[in-house]
């Protein structure tokens, strides 16, 4: 098995793009989800389970800002005094563009007030799940997330890396004829080309890799939430139908989490290999 794609997503829940190599220090890759949107009106950092329009903004880095392209084709730099104030009209909504704090202020981190006062229905929120579907395992998430918006430190909604592979996106097209099932809506660092049938990646869970110089521990399977049925642009609408089927028929689960174990530099094309 090869990598196929590596992802990078400059700022939290906006589309990345795909680049021809990574470099991975012990939380994640570098550079990745380096930015984040702060809620300035109800607190916290928040991701597109809350603002669901930022899956509609596009970000790269470039000489060490970030550029955000908008929906209607305007453009934003973080380097621009004005770019909170561009945010917010975009957005509709009072934000700010923030970076990882060079001192890990856990103020920074520590999760806004929910949009609901009852426990379970914020949950089905998050996660978009109907009244009659389960909620996720939640053994899947490092326990700090209950207090974090993310691990401090990271911008990452859990774990570093999100591993997919290229059978499972084959898989859910199959399954979801008349759905756009595209890489965008589910986030991967990392897609491995696999000729393996259905989500070979949801055995990997306990096992270590080699990939490029770098080593890896996969977890748990990812339990997906809201977000991968968010419009991204016209030809990748809104779709609850991806949902219901990843809940339904694949236990809740799209992907594995991994972290990493050995830093090291992942490019395209590389093998990976199990270690025994």
């Amino acid at each position: 098995m090869k990598v196929a794609q590596l992802w990078t997503y400059p700022v939290k829940s906006m589309v990345g793009s795909t680049v021809a190599s990574i470099d991975l220090s012990s939380l994640g890759i570098v550079g990745d989800r380096h930015w984040a949107i702060r809620d300035l009106d109800n607190g916290g950092i928040r991701g597109a389970k809350k603002i669901g329009e930022l899956m509609q903004f596009t970000a790269s880095q470039q000489d060490g800002h970030v550029i955000i392209t908008c929906p209607n084709g305007d453009v934003i730099s973080s380097s621009h005094s004005d770019v909170n104030e561009k945010l917010s009209h975009a957005l509709g909504r009072n934000v700010a563009l923030e970076s990882l704090p060079a001192d890990n202020n856990l103020e920074h981190f520590r999760r806004g007030p929910g949009t609901s006062s009852d426990p379970m229905t914020e949950l089905r929120n998050i996660f978009g799940r109907e009244e009659h579907e389960p909620l996720p395992n939640f053994a899947a998430f490092p326990p700090e997330v209950a207090e974090f918006e993310s691990p401090p430190g990271t911008h990452h909604d859990c774990w570093p890396l999100m591993v997919m592979t290229t059978s499972a996106m084959t898989a859910m097209q199959q399954a979801l004829p008349d759905s756009n099932i595209d890489i965008k809506r589910f986030r991967p660092s990392i897609v491995i080309n696999s000729t393996e049938p259905g989500h070979p990646e949801f055995t990997w869970t306990g096992k270590t890799a080699q990939i490029g110089t770098a080593t890896v521990e996969f977890l748990d399977p990812c339990p997906r939430c809201v977000m991968i049925t968010r419009r991204i642009n016209d030809d990748i609408p809104e779709d609850r139908a991806i949902l219901r089927h990843v809940v339904r028929d694949l236990d809740q689960n799209v992907g594995v989490y991994a972290r990493v174990i050995t830093p090291g530099t992942i490019s395209l094309n590389d093998t990976l290999s199990f270690n025994s």
